[in-house]
């Protein structure tokens, strides 16, 4: 059973292979790419379902490939990061990365996250089918939101994480909850929190009146996040 299309662009070989030989027996399709420029072309030519994304290529590093991506398309992007590159990884996030996985990884690991990226962006969500609060509209059934009636392009994720905030009005989600339910984290003491923060803000950005004053996704102190308390129906 085909589970769907992996792009996998990195520049060392080994990883390459051993990350195609892992997703191959997991029952993905994998197609591969040895530096950034191979990497936008095997995007526009395959369409992949989702794309493991090494931060460092030579020709066009995997940033460059992600905010090129991100100026066309919403797929999900996994990056591959050295463990000390913590600016490096910030910066993907906020180019519009779903996620990222620090080198050295375990396969199993990358699995997983993949798994959960998939899971989360095309699994149908349940009744109501929208959410419409002031001049903001959620299409549950068709992952797009509309802001005084005009598309907001939101990645995947983005849209997952709105999702679980908007179906759960007035209620606080820690960040490690966030971190669960919408990128699947095995959590631990180490596990880093900073992805949820980086979406928060991308999404405030993209949704609130005054991102200064928010009043859509809200901070709960001492606790994490929440959406505004409205009555949930279909509009």
């Amino acid at each position: 059973m085909n589970k769907g299309k992996i792009l996998v662009a990195d520049d060392e070989a080994s990883i390459r292979q051993i990350v195609e030989a892992r997703l191959k027996m997991a029952g993905y399709e994998v197609v591969t790419a040895g530096d950034g420029e191979e990497a936008i072309e095997r995007f526009r030519a395959e369409r992949p379902d989702l794309i493991v994304l090494d931060i460092m290529m030579p020709r066009v590093d995997g940033l460059q490939v992600c905010r090129e991506i991100r100026k066309q398309d919403t797929t999900p992007i996994i990056m591959l990061t050295a463990k000390g590159d913590i600016a490096d990884r910030i910066h993907a996030l906020e180019m519009g990365a779903d996620d990222y996985v620090i080198k050295p990884f375990s396969p199993r690991e990358l699995e997983a996250r993949i798994k959960a990226v998939l899971r989360r962006t095309y699994v149908q969500p349940a009744k109501p089918a929208a959410i419409e609060i002031e001049d903001i509209l959620i299409d549950l059934s068709k992952r797009q939101v509309f802001k005084q009636q005009k598309r907001v392009k939101l990645t995947e994720m983005e849209f997952s994480l709105l999702e679980l905030l908007a179906l759960n009005p007035g209620k606080p989600f820690s960040r490690q909850d966030i971190l669960q339910q919408v990128w699947g984290y095995r959590l631990n003491q180490y596990s880093d929190t900073r992805v949820v923060d980086v979406h928060v803000s991308r999404l405030r950005s993209k949704l609130e009146k005054d991102v200064s004053e928010p009043e859509l996704i809200l901070t709960s102190r001492g606790t994490g996040y929440m959406f505004q308390n409205y009555h949930l129906g279909t509009p």
